[in-house]
């Protein structure tokens, strides 16, 4: 009888599969309206192939024959440099399969943000109103993205708008080349916590799989981005023992995970990943410095007009008058873990129960409790931005800033599950790319 650890992945791999099966069967098989188009994704049926189906399928085989070892190999920083450059290919290449439509064109719909970003002339004046156009009774009110999120996003693409960079390409191809480092960052701070052997193993997970999909030209990728360097300069402050460069680091991760509370409702979540990065470094030096720097990026937007707080309370009135009302909950408590599942690719399950299988052994190792630790802290922020019932659907692309930490349970799997599972990963990414069409 093999140990259950070696059981473990097949279990979870197993209770992932399942899940997505369900998900995908119960809504068509009852007819039960959960309002998306394809459940659990928010998206259509629609067989295709373009001009990036065959750099994609090159990346793909390459990938998966060579990303495993490599990573092994490589020096660090050639490791990074490879990382972010087939990630960036990656997700050109996948979203090339709609052609140059694929990059941005969904930025300038009028729900998005560069449409809005275009007609704002004067920023202060409209942070001044910005709450006011969120309830869907307000004639001439925010479209639904600008609505929905602070306005540290539209600042974000107002800014691209006036230094020239405000095109639905050119967005999107900025969005794509920030949303690329996202692994980097992700790398970095496993290895600044003293765990490189796991970035390693878990670095071709967090360059290749079906989260590219979302990750290029959605606005999401691009605050997953930001999310994940505000979390790794957090782990160099924590590790730092100078006084003015622990200052230093503090701060700007402060400034950064302050701003992420300013592009998203609920990246405030992000504080139990914080939290998780200061245990393992057995730091907490840095928390207050860090606390009042994010801190001031909130007030900053409350000193020109925006109170945070005011906006969440008035849009949660709107979501619940809108689409969460007619989006059943029984379904989606349970229907967005399925759709996180195809997002991050099905080896995520595969690997977070290897991790709670070996929790016992691995918690006691230095290089195995940071990734237990993050990996559970990006599984508890699931959990808690789930039962919130503010995101019902779409988490495909809603919850990017935690799919890397959770991926990071990857390294954690054998050799052989690891050289499998990547296959795995690229052959869901590449289906449903060419058979969905997600909108991204």
């Amino acid at each position: 009888m093999p140990p259950s650890s070696s059981r473990a992945p097949w279990h979870g791999l197993g209770a992932t599969v399942v899940l997505v099966a369900l998900a995908m069967a119960v809504p068509a098989i009852t007819g039960w309206q959960v309002h998306v188009p394809f459940p659990p994704l928010n998206a259509v049926w629609d067989p295709r192939v373009g001009i990036g189906t065959v750099p994609a399928l090159l990346i793909a085989g390459l990938g998966a024959w060579q990303a495993v070892g490599l990573a092994a190999r490589l020096p660090w920083n050639r490791l990074l440099l490879a990382a972010y450059g087939t990630g960036l290919a990656w997700m050109f290449s996948l979203a090339y399969v709609d052609g140059k439509a694929g990059v941005g064109t969904i930025l300038g719909t009028p729900n998005e943000y560069l449409t809005t970003a275009r007609a704002t002339t004067n920023l202060h004046h409209t942070l001044e109103i910005y709450v006011s156009k969120i309830p869907l009774s307000v004639p001439d009110g925010w479209p639904v993205h600008i609505a929905g999120h602070p306005p540290g996003a539209l600042t974000f693409f107002v800014v691209l708008e006036r230094i020239g960079l405000g095109s639905t390409f050119m967005a999107g191809v900025v969005v794509t080349v920030i949303a690329a480092t996202t692994a980097v960052a992700v790398m970095t701070t496993l290895r600044v916590l003293g765990s490189e052997d796991h970035a390693r193993k878990a670095a071709p997970f967090l360059v290749l799989g079906p989260a590219a999909i979302w990750q290029c030209v959605s606005a999401d990728a691009m605050f997953a981005a930001v999310a994940a360097w505000g979390l790794a300069t957090l782990a160099v402050a924590a590790t730092r023992r100078g006084p003015v460069a622990l200052l230093c680091w503090s701060v700007l991760s402060g400034l950064l995970l302050g701003y992420c509370v300013m592009l998203s409702y609920g990246l405030p979540l992000l504080a139990v990943l914080a939290l998780a990065v200061l245990l393992v470094a057995r730091s907490w030096r840095p928390l207050v410095p860090a606390a009042i720097a994010a801190a001031a990026v909130v007030l900053l937007y409350a000193g020109f007009g925006f109170n945070w707080w005011d906006g969440y309370t008035v849009l949660r009135r709107r979501y619940w008058a809108g689409v969460a009302h007619t989006r059943p909950t029984s379904y989606w408590l349970w229907g967005d873990l399925a759709a996180l599942a195809l997002g991050a690719g099905p080896l995520v399950g595969a690997g977070l129960a290897q991790a709670v299988s070996q929790c016992r052994t691995r918690i006691t190792e230095p290089s195995g409790r940071v990734v237990l630790l993050l990996a559970a802290a990006a599984a508890a922020s699931i959990v808690l931005a789930d039962a919130s019932l503010m995101s019902k659907a779409e988490v495909e692309r809603i919850w990017l800033p935690f799919v890397g930490w959770l991926l990071v349970a990857c390294s954690v799997l054998p050799e052989s599950w690891r050289r499998r599972g990547l296959v795995l990963q690229v052959v869901v990414a590449l289906a449903l790319q060419h058979l969905l069409a997600t909108g991204w």
